[in-house]
């Protein structure tokens, strides 16, 4: 088995959720394989960032050199999309936008139950994975 080549989807995936089909197709393996391994890399982020994620953002504000702005384009966007559809629609636009860890992040800043984000990341997770894997297949001639 390509266990390095799977390793390399999830790895990417983890960081930014559409560089994992892209890295698969790269690598030669199956859509469905590429779509699982993107889910996995994503879930992954999920649940290590889920844990950790009050430690990194206490972290963060520690070191930091300035205080960071309130109101930005990102955070706008956050507050906008949890005033209208709340965690499920913060779930939907992660792998879109937000990335794995962003998303993760934003989550645990409203203090989402982590069974609610881990549910909702892996409904929406599973759902666009299959369907961007798909797309990035379907149209290989243009990556």
């Amino acid at each position: 088995m390509p266990w390095a080549k799977y390793i390399s989807v999830v790895l990417a995936s983890m960081v930014k959720f559409v560089a994992g089909p892209i890295t698969g197709m790269a690598l030669g393996l199956q859509w469905y394989e590429t779509a699982l391994c993107t889910v996995v890399g994503m879930m992954l982020s999920v649940v290590i960032f889920l844990f950790l994620g009050t430690a990194i953002q206490h972290l963060m504000n520690r070191y930091r050199k300035q205080k960071p702005t309130l109101f930005s384009k990102r955070t706008r966007l956050a507050v906008r999309v949890w005033k209208k559809s709340g965690m499920t629609g913060i779930a939907f636009l992660t792998p879109l936008l937000f990335t794995p860890i962003g998303g993760t992040l934003i989550a645990v800043s409203f203090k989402v139950p982590r069974l609610t984000v881990i549910a909702q990341m892996l409904f929406w997770g599973v759902v666009l994975g299959v369907i961007i894997t798909l797309v990035v297949y379907e149209f290989r001639s243009f990556f």
